[in-house]
């Protein structure tokens, strides 16, 4: 598209989606400490998270719609790495099980998110006990997808240049802080609606429903 930057503007918007998403992990990892008195802030994190994953699949998406179709501009920049390409759908995949189960924990209520659905290998797996399992797999191949991208990517979002490039001749920088921008502003109006409603989460120590006690949703 004119004026976006083609292949080297989509990268910048990546990489600033890509820190940004990984400054809000951090954020919800200390929700974690105690989850349950800060469930509030857990969901409202969450949400905001979501919303910048949502755009960094989108971009990263993109790159690889337009390179697959045939893009000479996209072509000529190459395709992403093998180790990207074999972790981009897992990343995926578990960030969406992860988002999605904490969205259905809120929608249930923690009464129904603990009550079991099967049993597995002898233990009763819950929706929270779902929720808990796709966050194990999610941070084994997000960290890994972390360690390949991390420095790269922190070199484009300071201004890399790309492919001899300097910074200046890439072009839609305003467009790309204004998506950031409202991604931010749609994952501020979500957490408006949706975190007044989150109510009635505690501690039940008497409670023992196997591998999902004691763990709240993560939005």
């Amino acid at each position: 598209m004119p004026g976006s930057g083609g292949p080297a503007g989509n990268a910048r918007l990546t990489a600033w989606a890509g820190l940004l998403l990984l400054l809000v992990i951090c954020a919800e990892l200390v929700t974690l400490l105690d989850v349950t008195g800060l469930i509030r802030w857990h969901v409202g994190v969450g949400i905001v998270l979501t919303a910048l994953a949502l755009l960094k699949t989108a971009s990263t998406g993109w790159r690889i719609l337009r390179y697959y179709t045939g893009s000479d501009t996209y072509g000529s920049a190459g395709a992403p790495p093998l180790l990207l390409r074999l972790l981009g759908p897992l990343v995926i995949l578990t960030t969406m099980s992860v988002l999605g189960t904490g969205f259905a924990l809120i929608a249930i209520g923690e009464q129904a998110s603990h009550h079991p659905m099967f049993d597995l290998l002898g233990q009763r797996v819950s929706p929270l006990s779902l929720h808990q399992l796709s966050f194990i797999v999610f941070a084994v191949a997000a960290g890994l997808h972390l360690l390949a991208r991390f420095a790269p990517a922190v070199l484009l979002a300071g201004g890399r240049p790309h492919r001899g490039r300097p910074r200046s001749a890439v072009p839609g920088r305003p467009a790309r802080a204004a998506v950031v921008t409202a991604t931010f502003l749609a994952g501020a109006i979500a957490v408006v609606l949706v975190v007044p409603s989150v109510t009635g989460w505690h501690h039940d120590h008497g409670r023992d429903d196997g591998p999902g006690h004691g763990v709240a949703p993560r939005g």
